[in-house]
């Protein structure tokens, strides 16, 4: 990390604890592979098939990586529709749920829920858990999303062009998925060859600058319920 004129550049790759090790001692330039506290959201027009498929395969397919979700937001008018199977398949795929009081009361009987904490809506859970939460509209999410993102991939879920351009045009991240599983965010995903890191960070690169050269590139993936294999 400080051999300087020796090692052009660090990209870690591990846990929050490496990653913040490297930014916050390493003199050699860096490039900060990002956590992945990712969202998926449940516009008020997603459809209940849809969003099963997209939420389980974006939580549950591989749970210990960076674009595996760790909350799930859910419009107030799609809610009472979509939350019941959502969160059916989400336990029987042995997932926690930490549930706000307005998901809690929309679980099936079966299926039981601990209590979201200000503290849930931060972690990157790396595991089986996932945290849920009601929202009035668009805006509470991105609100939400804003707040907590790591900048690494959003989704979004929905029938709606209007609402997903303005979910992928107000989010500042990495990757976008709309109707897509956040698990494509991968390099060997997007035909980039094997992968070394996520990038969140805008780093310019080598050479005489200009405007367009210190620009960054952000990723949006439009699917059509697409989840990974």
């Amino acid at each position: 990390m400080n051999a300087r004129g020796l090692v052009d550049v660090l990209v870690p790759r591990g846990g929050r604890d490496l990653i913040q090790t490297v930014v916050r001692d390493s003199t050699v330039p860096a490039i900060e592979t990002g956590e992945g506290n990712c969202h998926v959201y449940l516009d008020a027009s997603a459809p209940v098939d849809r969003s099963v498929e997209i939420v389980l395969n974006s939580k549950a397919q591989r749970v210990g990586v960076c674009n595996a979700a760790e909350t799930l937001l859910v419009h107030r008018d799609a809610a009472q529709n979509v939350l019941p199977a959502v969160l059916k398949a989400l336990h029987e795929a042995h997932v926690v749920l930490h549930a706000d009081a307005a998901t809690a009361a929309l679980a099936p009987a079966e299926v039981p829920t601990v209590a979201a904490t200000d503290e849930d809506w931060a972690t990157e859970y790396l595991s089986l858990d996932l945290a849920v939460k009601v929202v009035d509209d668009l805006d509470e999410a991105i609100a939400h999303i804003q707040r907590y993102t790591t900048g690494h991939t959003e989704a979004i879920v929905t029938d709606d062009l209007a609402a997903a351009e303005q979910f992928s045009s107000r989010l500042d991240t990495a990757a976008i998925m709309v109707n897509a599983s956040t698990r494509f965010t991968d390099g060997a995903q997007f035909g980039l060859g094997a992968e070394i890191g996520i990038s969140t960070q805008k780093a310019p690169r080598e050479g005489a600058d200009g405007v367009g050269r210190v620009t960054t590139t952000k990723w949006i993936a439009y699917g059509d319920g697409h989840v990974r294999p």
